[in-house]
Parts: C-alpha cells; structure tokens; sequence
C-alpha cells in the first residue's frame, strides 16, 4: 500500500466513531442495581420517619402542630439542601460523599431511637434530612454516569429503589417498631450501615469512572445550546408539571384508603391491600418510563404521562369500587412514567449541570409531595375527601404546558 493511500486509510478510521460497545458506553447495570439498591435503603429509612409519628406524639406527648414542625425540619434539610449539593459536586466531585451521607442518616436514627427531648427529636431528623439531600443528587449522576447512553433506562432503575423503599418502610415500621416503641428504630441503624456498604462499593467505581473519563473533554458537543430565556421558560414548565404530577400523586398516597373506606365501605386491611395494589403500578410505570423515553423521545413521555392520564383521573371520582381500583392502577402506570422522563430531559436541557438539576428536581419534588399531602389534607377537613378528588382529577391539564417544550435530545431506536 502506498504511503498516500495509508495515511488516507487511517484518517478515515480516526474519524470513525468509537464502537459502542466500548467501555465507556457500556450500561454499567451491575453499578445501576447497586445504587437502585441504595435508594431502596434511603427511602425506606426515610418513610419510618412518618410510620412512627403516633409511638412520638404519644412518649413525647405532642401536637399535631408538633409533629408538622418535625416532618417541615425533615423536608427542609432533606430537599433545599439538594441543589446546594448537586451545585457544589458538579464543580468539585465527591465520589465518597455517597457513604458519607448514609452515614449522617445512620447517626440521625441513633439519635432518633435514643431521644429524650424534643428538640433532639427535630435534630435527629435533620440529619436523616442532611442524609437525603447529599443521596439524591450524588446517586442520581452515578446512574448517568453508568448508563452507557442509555439514560431514561438508568433513571428508572434507580428511581424504582426509592419505591419500593417508601412501600417497604412503613411495614418494617409496623412489625419492628410500633411494638417494641421508640428505640427499636435503631434496629434500621443496620440498613444504613449496609448502604454504607454498598456506596462504597459504588464510591470506587465513581472516582475510577471519574479519573477515566471524567476529566476528558468532548471535542464535539451532540446538544444543542439553547437562549438562556428558553432553558428558564422549560425549567418553569417542569416545575409545573412536576407541581401537577406530585400534588395528585400525594392524593393517592395519603388519602386513597380514606377515600375507598368513605365511599365504598372497605376495612381498613382491604383498603391497605388497594393501596399496595397501586403502589406496585407507580413501580412498574417508573421502570417503563425510562426505556420508553430512551426510544422515543423524553417529551412524548412527558405528553403521553401527565396530559394522557386526564381522562382515567376525570372517571376515578365517579366510579364504582372495581373499575376505582382499575382505574388506579392505570394511572399509577401511566404517571409515574413521566419523572424519569423529566428529570433526563432537564440534564439535557442544561448539560454539565447533571448535581444541580438532579439536586433541584428532586428537592422540588420531595417539597410538592409533603405540601401537597398537608394542603389536601386540610381541604378535604373543610370539604371532603371525594371532593379532593374531584378537584384533583383536573391537575394534568397542566400538561398541555408540555407543548412550550423544546425538543432536546434525540431518541435511541436500539
């Protein structure tokens, strides 16, 4: 071969693009099952918070108002903290913050399970906040980080953990709390030093991964820069769609077994049995989300996920107690889908920003539902729960908004 015709031959194999079989690309599913796992972990040693308000207001002898105070000091660490972390990260990469963060949790149910005064109590829970806000974002760029391209699929997979973690936590509550009292919570001090664990599992993996190919530059950017009134407007609009999302979803989870044992007569265990019934649709759909996003596209997610529930919530109100509960599992399916589409299109909407997008949705999220769930409350003490319903069944029209969305990023038809 002459001189000439090889270096044409290797120029046109540099310009070549790299086989996505590469390592770089691969979907690292052993890493994304290990920080699904964590979310398990992390959510469920948060919903043990709420499972034991009544063992708290009891021992502690407090009010409604009391115990509000408690959940407000969780929320505000555990979701305003979020972007301040995520912010702070994408400068400065913190690979061993995850087990770290476990570990103010692990601290925080200590001192919850040894408490003897109230102020130690809304410590205690601040901690298990400070633990929260620096898991979400940190875990959320690590299932970016090994989803091989493939980034709707690795969202669903870690948000399906926290899931089933917020299932499973109110029942180890009820079987290992609730009969031994306060002190038993330090029982889930063990699930948090096993996610102490596994993160630091995951904590090698990222600050190899990082060292690898974080620091390598992208000659040629794939995403489109956007005017900066463009990006906010869309950021607008998913905090609505998240706002629609969330508030109906906190009916549902807070207020759905009410509303079947007022309407329908049910006990109290049939109602429970209702509620897990949709809980493991919201699962499901969160898993579906993702894969689905990645094919076609993350705003027909987001369309076909907030607006195309509205006609099941409209029909929920005013159905009898099987098509209810049909039409529950429809739209758990159907509305958790949207989240992981979100979340993945605001990444690509504001690239490089992977922590603070990640810290800011979640955080905002985390907010609507425990807002949600304490104004609906109090509405349905003024009205009724079915009105809330009625009411509610209105919110995703909200996702006509998705029609002022840019289209960003392209779908993978693998």
């Amino acid at each position: 071969m002459s001189e000439s015709a090889q270096a044409f031959t290797e120029s046109e194999q540099a310009l070549r693009p790299a086989p996505t079989n590469s390592i770089a690309e691969r979907t690292a599913f052993g890493i994304l099952i290990a920080i699904s796992m964590s979310h398990l972990l992390n959510d469920l040693m948060q919903s043990v918070i709420s499972a034991i308000y009544p063992i708290l207001k009891i021992e502690f002898s407090l009010d409604f108002s009391q115990i509000g105070i408690i959940q407000l000091v969780f929320q505000l660490t555990a979701s305003i903290l979020q972007p301040i972390v995520g912010l702070y990260t994408d400068k400065r990469p913190l690979p061993f913050s995850l087990p770290i963060g476990m570990g103010f949790t692990l601290v925080g149910l200590l001192l919850m399970a040894s408490a003897s005064s109230y102020a130690v109590l809304l410590v205690s829970v601040a901690l298990i906040g400070m633990g929260s806000s620096i898991f979400h974002p940190e875990s959320s760029r690590v299932a970016r980080m090994a989803s091989g391209g493939r980034h709707g699929l690795a969202q669903s997979l870690f948000q399906v953990g926290g899931n089933f973690g917020s299932a499973i936590g109110p029942l180890l509550a009820a079987f290992i709390v609730l009969p031994r009292g306060q002190g038993a919570v330090a029982w889930f001090a063990l699930v948090a030093l096993a996610g102490m664990i596994l993160l630091s599992r995951v904590g090698f993996w990222y600050r190899d991964h990082h060292r690898t190919h974080g620091a390598r530059k992208k000659v040629v950017s794939n995403v489109k820069s956007l005017p900066r009134s463009v990006v906010t407007r869309s950021i607008l609009i998913l905090a609505a769609l998240i706002f629609s999302k969330f508030f109906y979803m906190a009916a549902l989870t807070s207020y759905y077994t009410f509303y079947l044992i007022d309407t329908f007569g049910v006990s109290v265990q049939s109602s429970q049995i209702y509620l897990f019934v949709f809980l493991g649709a919201v699962a499901v759909g969160t898993i579906a989300g993702g894969p689905i996003g990645d094919r076609f596209g993350r705003k027909f997610v987001i369309w076909f996920s907030i607006l195309g529930v509205l006609p099941f919530t409209l029909l929920l109100p005013h159905a009898n107690l099987f098509w209810t509960v049909a039409l529950s599992i429809i739209i758990g399916l159907v509305l958790s889908s949207a989240f992981s589409a979100i979340i993945v299109y605001a990444q690509e909407l504001i690239p490089g920003k992977v922590g603070l997008v990640s810290g800011l949705f979640f955080g905002f999220a985390f907010g609507m539902g425990g807002i949600g769930a304490a104004a609906l409350g109090e509405l349905a003490d003024r009205t009724s729960i079915t009105f809330v319903f009625q009411l509610c069944a209105f919110l995703p029209l909200i996702g006509l908004l998705t029609a002022f969305l840019p289209n960003v990023g392209e779908p993978h038809r693998r």
